[in-house]
């Protein structure tokens, strides 16, 4: 479904990625992980264009490589970024409203869908967004892109700064994506997460790819571990 080869990207004159290869196929869950600062974030905003990409970006047979962002959100691909992004003055079902690639016409999730995994954003669908908490705007977050209907999602740190039981929501909002048929690429920190919910896992360092494999291979590479992921 999405196929990265050779990704390079730059902030001035400092280079970022150097040559980032990832796939993921449909319905696949692929975790991307590594230390703060080794090129995550900068790889989702690269394949979402809001990072000028030198490389190859095809998803579902298609270069998208230096389209603009709507145009790769409307190709398929959603994208939940690790700052909170709602809008404060309107409400939460009008931020919901906003992930709709079309007015009032809805794909694989609905308002019922999102208010019945998170049901303090049914309770609280009438207030104001700026009034919610950082998790319930995470959670506003994510579910708005869903109601896009994308067939890949990349989520960069969704558990970031979350208390524990959303930490558990999220993992249920994550399985619940996968098992609706869309991939995931999910950038996190937290490697129970990680290891539990993936089909594949990348390691990232120094801006490129030291690792793929299966959750179970990496369990077994005790020396990636220490050397790219334990602090």
């Amino acid at each position: 479904m999405l196929e990265v080869r050779s990704l390079n990207a730059f902030y001035g004159k400092s280079h970022i990625l150097q040559g980032v290869d990832l796939t993921i196929a449909e319905g696949e869950i692929v975790s991307l992980l590594g230390r703060n600062g080794v090129g995550r974030s900068t790889t989702c905003k690269a394949i979402m264009g809001l990072v000028s990409p030198a490389g190859q970006v095809r998803f579902k047979g298609r270069d998208i490589a230096g389209l603009r962002p709507d145009e790769i959100a409307h190709a398929g691909i959603g994208y939940v970024p690790e700052d909170r992004q709602v809008f404060p003055g309107l409400t939460v079902r009008q931020n919901l409203e906003l992930g709709l690639k079309k007015a009032r016409t809805f794909g694989r999730w609905t308002f019922d869908d999102v208010y019945r995994l998170f049901p303090n954003l049914g309770a609280r669908q009438d207030n104001v967004a700026g009034v919610l908490s950082g998790g319930e705007q995470q959670m506003l977050t994510m579910c708005r892109t869903l109601m896009g209907d994308p067939d890949l999602v990349i989520i960069d740190e969704p558990t970031e700064g979350l208390a524990p039981k959303l930490v558990e929501q999220v993992g249920q909002l994550l399985d619940e994506i996968a098992k609706r048929g869309v991939a995931i690429l999910l950038v996190e920190q937290k490697l129970t997460i990680a290891m539990k919910i993936s089909h594949r896992l990348y390691v990232m360092g120094h801006g490129h790819i030291v690792f793929e494999g299966t959750p179970a291979e990496l369990t077994a590479n005790e020396a990636v571990r220490k050397e790219w992921l334990e602090v």
